[in-house]
């Protein structure tokens, strides 16, 4: 039987983390509304199974909000993502947080779809906003997934208890 088990990112996390994220995104940096984040800087939490790491979340926190920059794992439908947003929620909720939130692109169905089950609600369109984040991070692609021109960004956001 496999055993999922998350850890708070530490200072040994930190050379795997921007070798991951530089894997999943095509850089050691994440784009934002007009944010550059370097997640392997950031509080986070890494899910291991079996010890082997298979997947990672990155957040933020500013104010009472809190952002998740981001949310990855190699084993789709496998709950692991669920776990870590759950994992930042308390967190934020501990740090006195009335805001979970993120940003993805218009093209990322399959995001807007875990998102939204979990949750999450439609926030704010950002129109035209990779064209903007293209400036710093030049290696965002042009077309994302299904063949959809990769053009605006989607802020959703769950409200947190106090």
């Amino acid at each position: 039987m496999t055993q999922l088990a998350l850890q708070p990112l530490t200072v040994v996390d930190r050379e795997w983390v921007e070798q991951f994220v530089t894997a999943q995104w095509g850089a050691p940096i994440v784009v934002g509304h007009g944010v550059v984040y370097r997640p392997h800087e950031l509080p986070g939490f890494i899910a291991t199974e079996d010890g082997a790491r298979i997947g990672l979340v990155t957040y933020t926190i500013a104010g009472t909000d809190c952002e998740i920059v981001t949310l990855d794992n190699i084993m789709q439908d496998s709950g692991v993502g669920a776990a870590l947003i759950s994992a930042v929620k308390r967190v934020a909720q501990e740090a006195g947080c009335r805001r979970l939130w993120l940003i993805t692109t218009n093209d990322n169905l399959h995001a807007l779809r875990f998102y939204q089950k979990r949750g999450f609600v439609l926030a704010a369109l950002h129109r035209n906003a990779v064209v903007q984040a293209r400036l710093l991070k030049p290696s965002i692609p042009q077309i994302g997934n299904d063949g959809i021109p990769i053009r605006d960004e989607l802020e959703l956001e769950m409200e947190l208890e106090a």
